[in-house]
């Protein structure tokens, strides 16, 4: 059974990837700094027969901690096919006023961090002799948005270095892919008021906001079989936001 690690896991858009990625018959490794008990729930689902959505904690924004993440990974899991970088903070307000700590925890957990656990787990991907690898990026990353600019300049890095690195390790038989959420209803969109997440429903092509499922399905789409020849592209899941 393919393995596949998940980041920020335990909620939201990780979580939904998780379980989607648990029905289509892979073992997923959830990571992320504490469990929930939306993950707990999950868990009771997907390991009723077999276990097959585990959780690890750990803190991603310790950089130096992810080579011994990875190794004790693979000593209790075995080979990693594939990993989901959905982990991510998002920080609203204007530039001006943001503090150079912020700045820089965005970056790093943002960039960073997947960046670094990529470097890692790829190797037990090259062992295996192929894998896949999803990068959870925004539309905000190529559209931009007012008071969202480490967050998007964070999201823009991802397409660069998804389509760098999809380059680097085709010949391996590694594929390397993003996907670009629109604004979904989840906990980082939550202080939004209504009369926006309408705004944002009314001017997409399908007068809709994606769900957290949309983008797991397409999640789910790029880490199997029939997408073996896509690589180095950016999925956009916005239900038309940006057509």
């Amino acid at each position: 059974m393919y393995k596949i690690v998940v980041t920020g896991g335990s909620r939201g858009l990780g979580l939904g990837i998780a379980v989607r990625l648990v029905e289509a018959g892979y073992e997923v490794i959830a990571i992320a700094r504490k469990s929930t008990k939306e993950l707990v729930a999950a868990q009771e689902v997907a390991n009723r027969d077999t276990p097959r959505l585990h959780f690890r904690a750990f803190d991603l924004s310790d950089i130096d901690g992810i080579a011994a993440l990875v190794k004790q990974l693979r000593a209790e899991f075995g080979k990693v096919y594939g990993l989901v970088n959905n982990a991510a903070v998002g920080t609203s307000g204007i530039l001006s006023n943001a503090r150079v700590e912020q700045i820089q925890s965005q970056i790093q957990l943002n960039t960073v961090s997947p960046i670094v656990l990529s470097k890692f787990l790829l190797r037990s991907m090259m062992a295996g002799g192929g894998g896949r690898i999803v990068n959870v990026s925004s539309i905000v990353g190529f559209t931009g948005y007012s008071g969202l600019s480490v967050y998007s300049a964070t999201k823009a890095a991802m397409i660069g270095f998804t389509k760098s690195l999809a380059r680097e390790v085709g010949q391996l038989g590694i594929t390397v892919n993003s996907v670009a959420p629109g604004f979904l209803d989840t906990e980082m969109t939550s202080e939004m008021e209504q009369s926006h997440k309408d705004t944002i429903a009314r001017r997409s092509a399908l007068r809709r906001m994606p769900e957290v499922i949309d983008v797991a399905n397409a999640v789910e789409f790029l880490m199997g079989e029939k997408a073996r020849n896509i690589t180095g592209i950016v999925l956009t899941v916005d239900a038309g936001n940006t057509v």
